[in-house]
């Protein structure tokens, strides 16, 4: 467990409805909003339909008003937080990695660039259109038939192909190369649990067994940006999180996130952002208070 997760818990939707690996379920807000309303992120990654009426909730710093028929994703490291909800109606699927087949874990490590807006109007027959796939996925998981995980697996992996399709996902996230594909995966993977105490691309590829120019040829390719601007992102984004939402002052974040020093954290900051960390800190708590 990460400190920062002390300071906001994880919530994991599967171990409520009893399941491990995948759950699904048709919610109104309204009746957990008490339990949402915490700043939380989520075990895994979730797929959400807002069917009708409209939610209001924060999506790590920025506030949004979604209004039905919409889809909104998460990935673990987001903090959420529900603050209104209106005559809503949610499909809520949950899932790990490691529930997909290979092929989608791929596409899975690179969640941002297939769902690159977190919050997504769709018309009605989009709408339609994945409500077929998350109807066969409910019934299934409902049921206790055979074979049940297969069968959902694959309805999970064609909702997401149709999702990316209807959020025109760049062609070369959904044809990638299976040698990139892995490669991205792990890279990913590796981010995701070293970025706090790991910044240097050379080390990545070390645990890779690649060489750093051809790490930075496979992201680059892939994901149209550089593998250190992967890593520095990832560690901004979690440096604006503790900012928002956290009660750590400058040398405590610096800490967390393995700078030498405050004075350090400073610059690089403001060198990603435009802002010092207590200028972006000021300007978005004052945004929504």
């Amino acid at each position: 467990m990460n400190l920062t997760d002390t300071l906001i818990p994880i919530y994991n939707l599967r171990k409520c409805t009893g399941a491990t690996d995948f759950a699904i379920v048709r919610v109104d807000p309204f009746e957990i909003l008490g339990k949402l309303q915490v700043p939380h992120r989520q075990e895994g990654y979730s797929a959400n339909l807002l069917i009708q009426g409209r939610v209001t909730k924060f999506i790590d710093f920025e506030r949004y008003t979604i209004e039905a028929p919409a889809f909104f994703s998460a990935g673990p490291e987001q903090v959420h937080q529900y603050d209104e909800a209106e005559n809503a109606e949610l499909i809520c699927i949950s899932f790990s990695r490691d529930f997909l087949i290979n092929e989608m874990q791929g596409w899975v490590a690179c969640w941002e660039c297939m769902f690159n807006q977190v919050v997504m109007n769709i018309d009605k027959a989009s709408m339609l259109e994945l409500l077929t796939y998350a109807g066969l996925m409910l019934d299934e998981f409902n049921n206790d038939k055979p074979k049940k995980d297969v069968i959902i697996r694959n309805l999970l992996n064609a909702f997401i192909i149709s999702t990316a399709r209807i959020f025109k996902t760049p062609l070369s996230v959904m044809h990638m190369d299976a040698s990139y594909n892995k490669l991205v995966q792990q890279f990913k993977n590796h981010v995701d649990s070293h970025f706090r105490t790991i910044a240097q691309v050379a080390k990545y590829a070390d645990m890779l067994y690649v060489t750093p120019g051809h790490l930075n040829d496979v992201i680059k390719a892939t994901v149209g940006k550089t593998a250190k601007q992967i890593i520095d992102e990832k560690r901004i984004m979690e440096a604006k999180r503790l900012l928002f939402w956290g009660d750590y002052n400058l040398k405590e974040i610096a800490a967390l996130l393995n700078f030498e020093n405050d004075s350090y954290f400073n610059r690089y900051f403001k060198k990603h952002t435009g802002h010092t960390p207590a200028l972006f800190q000021r300007a978005i708590r004052d945004k929504y208070n």
